[in-house]
């Protein structure tokens, strides 16, 4: 609608309610008259469907009015005209209608509302009764399932079967006649049954409590008895002490270590008793003993409840003091962690070893609890002073005086399997670098205490007493001739570093009655000097050698001739025979491996342990070996050629061995072997 056309339309007209007094007659008159017009009674006749053809009706009567007033105002009607007023007209009417039907939507859709609700709350009426219902329901099916599961005290009773009942109860308790067709009378007459046998027992155990009292009485009694016998019995033990050491019968002594030996881990306990009935049955100088704190091995064997009531008094301080300190580093906690996986039992074993000439190998074993394995410890003890031999150093030391007691048992890892997963957990990479503190876990010491880490020895049926047993004897044979070995050779040694190659009287029948080469030198070298020889590289590459052998260098001197002698002694000496490597200083440097001789008298030194070991044990094998050595070189030099006068030896080196043949064969060996009682030299 233009703005033309708004100032053209004509102004409302505002009718006042005031008027003549006729006039309000008459219309107080018309009012009486008229009915009260309520849309609400008029929806209810009124069809949705043929409101909404209605008002599409309407609204394109409406459009098309719209349309013909927009055609007459194009074609120059004017605004005020008849028939442009007339079609307002029209439109207003239809404007009036569609306001009515909107009404009327709007009262259609509270309408529809206010059912909805109300059909809602019936629902939810319904839905709150079924819900009660339900409940009402699982509440009778749980009384129902506690009515179901409910037992009766009978029950829980064992009672006698029906087959022993009806045999061994009385007919009127029994009453078969009833109870075989009625099993609730079965029941009661069971359990009468069962009363009747209870109050029997009940009076039984009345008598038997009764006169288990009067056998208390009588042991205690007798026990007051005893326990006054025991200071008499104690003063007695004590007065006869002297009488006990005298007849070497210690049984004051025997009664304490048994006492302890209650508290011993299982493979001490093992080794205690089998180490222990040795001594008694085949070695009187075999003693064992037990070392360590009593007190501390019992607080281990104690039960765990039993600890913690004795120290829960002090466990809130210690968890108090605890949050108060400082997170300790890593590195802190691996180093308790390493502390806690090699502890060791409180309690060890001392196993004293006598020798004839008054000389002990004392055995200290350990047992490291988490590891499950034992260690050694050694130490001896002598009647004479063993400090003038410089060589002889490493033949004591507790650190490799029982490597090798068995072959290729050095001591120096672990032999439990287990053992390698622990120490990854807790970084340690070998168990060598705590051997010192800890002792050494050889195999033999395993066994002697009943473990056995693996399965393909000839033994591994055996476990526990029967293996330490079966092991006992042959290891405490190998220690002792280790100790007499070990100081056979610190004698020996004392001897060879005053340039003194002692012979004993049963072997001089080995040896020419003069010898002229002699010893000059004997030290003790380590294995990097060792290998460090130029002569001595092959017995490198045959693998002969080891870093547990002991290394030894001699000298060996007649005149401008040095004979340097590299001796490598093996912990098992003289079961192993030592092993000797030549190199000759006289006109040039030689050895075994460009001089056949010098090959052929390492082999008389080397080869023929028979001839030279004396009478057993063979504990003069390495001096006679020397001894030869200075031998053969007198052999050796007297026999050389000389080139340039054609004589039968050198000038320096006149011949003083009688030899049937001085040289033999392609490569010239001289006869180096020693005939008595001839007393001449020929080759073998």
């Amino acid at each position: 609608m233009s703005s033309d056309a708004v100032k053209k339309r004509k102004p409302k007209v505002i009718r006042s309610e005031a008027g003549t007094p006729e006039t309000k007659r008459g219309r107080a008159e018309s009012e009486q008259d008229v009915r009260v017009y309520n849309e609400e009674v008029e929806l209810e006749d009124r069809d949705p469907q043929q409101d909404y053809t209605l008002y599409k009706e309407t609204c394109a009567a409406l459009a098309k009015l719209m349309a013909e007033i927009q055609e007459l105002k194009t074609s120059g009607a004017k605004d005020g005209s008849a028939e442009i007023e007339l079609r307002r007209k029209q439109s207003s009417i239809h404007f009036i209608t569609l306001k009515k039907l909107n009404r009327l939507a709007h009262m259609r859709l509270k309408k529809g509302r206010d059912q909805t609700h109300e059909a809602k709350q019936r629902v939810d009426v319904l839905h709150l009764q079924l819900q009660n219902l339900l409940y009402e329901v699982m509440h009778l099916q749980k009384e129902i399932g506690k009515c179901l599961e409910f037992k009766s005290q009978h029950e829980e009773i064992e009672l006698v079967s029906e087959d022993e009942f009806f045999q061994d109860a009385p007919a009127e308790i029994s009453r078969p006649q009833v109870t075989r067709e009625d099993q609730h009378q079965l029941t009661l007459a069971r359990l009468d049954w069962e009363l009747e046998q209870r109050k029997r027992l009940a009076e039984q155990y009345k008598t038997s409590l009764s006169s288990k009292e009067k056998i208390q009485k009588a042991i205690e009694q007798k026990r007051e008895y005893l326990s006054s016998l025991q200071p008499g019995l104690q003063n007695i033990m004590q007065a006869s002490l002297p009488v006990q050491e005298y007849l070497s019968m210690p049984f004051e002594h025997m009664q304490k270590q048994a006492e302890v030996a209650r508290h011993l881990p299982p493979p001490l306990y093992v080794l205690f008793v089998q180490a222990g009935a040795y001594g008694q049955a085949c070695d009187k100088n075999l003693t064992v003993s037990i070392r360590g704190d009593v007190d501390e091995a019992k607080a281990l064997s104690r039960p765990p409840e039993d600890s913690q009531d004795d120290e829960s008094d002090s466990d809130a301080e210690e968890e108090q003091q605890n949050t108060k300190r400082r997170r300790a580093t890593v590195g802190v906690q691996l180093d308790d962690k390493r502390k806690e996986m090699l502890r060791r039992h409180p309690l060890s074993l001392c196993i004293d070893l006598k020798c004839k000439d008054s000389s002990v190998l004392h055995l200290y074993f350990y047992y490291l609890m988490n590891l499950n394995i034992l260690t050694v410890k050694t130490k001896v003890s002598t009647s004479v002073d063993l400090s003038g031999a410089i060589s002889a150093g490493e033949l004591l030391n507790s650190e490799s005086l029982l490597n090798c007691l068995y072959a290729s048992d050095h001591g120096k890892e672990t032999p439990n399997p287990a053992n390698r997963y622990q120490f990854d957990k807790v970084g340690i990479t070998t168990f060598a670098d705590y051997v010192s503190d800890l002792g050494h876990p050889y195999v033999w010491v395993q066994k002697l205490s009943g473990l056995q880490f693996s399965s393909d020895s000839a033994q591994s049926e055996l476990l526990g007493s029967a293996l330490s047993a079966s092991h006992m004897e042959k290891s405490m044979k190998l220690l002792r001739g280790r100790l007499q070995s070990r100081l056979a050779l610190h004698k020996q040694f004392s001897s060879l570093e005053h340039s003194i190659v002692p012979v004993s009287s049963e072997c001089q029948h080995l040896f020419p009655a003069k010898v002229v080469s002699g010893l000059t030198r004997w030290t003790m070298m380590s294995h990097q000097e060792f290998t460090e020889l130029s002569f001595v590289q092959h017995v490198l590459k045959a693998g002969l050698v080891s870093e547990t052998d002991l290394f030894f260098k001699a000298v060996v001197e007649r005149g401008t001739a040095r004979l340097l002698a590299a001796v490598v002694v093996n912990p098992r000496y003289p079961e192993v025979t030592p092993l000797f490597s030549l190199s000759l200083l006289w006109k040039g440097e030689r050895s075994g491996r460009t001089d056949d001789n010098l090959r052929a008298m390492e082999s008389e030194v080397n080869v023929f342990r028979t001839e030279l070991q004396g009478p057993r044990p063979g504990l003069q094998l390495l001096t006679n070996q020397i001894q030869r050595l200075c031998m053969c070189l007198d052999v050796y030099l007297e026999t050389e050629s000389q080139v340039s006068d054609g004589s039968e030896g050198p000038k320096e080196f006149p011949r003083e061995k009688m030899c049937l043949r001085t040289a033999r064969g392609p490569s010239r060996l001289k006869p180096f072997k020693y005939n008595h009682p001839q007393g001449f030299f020929s080759h073998r």
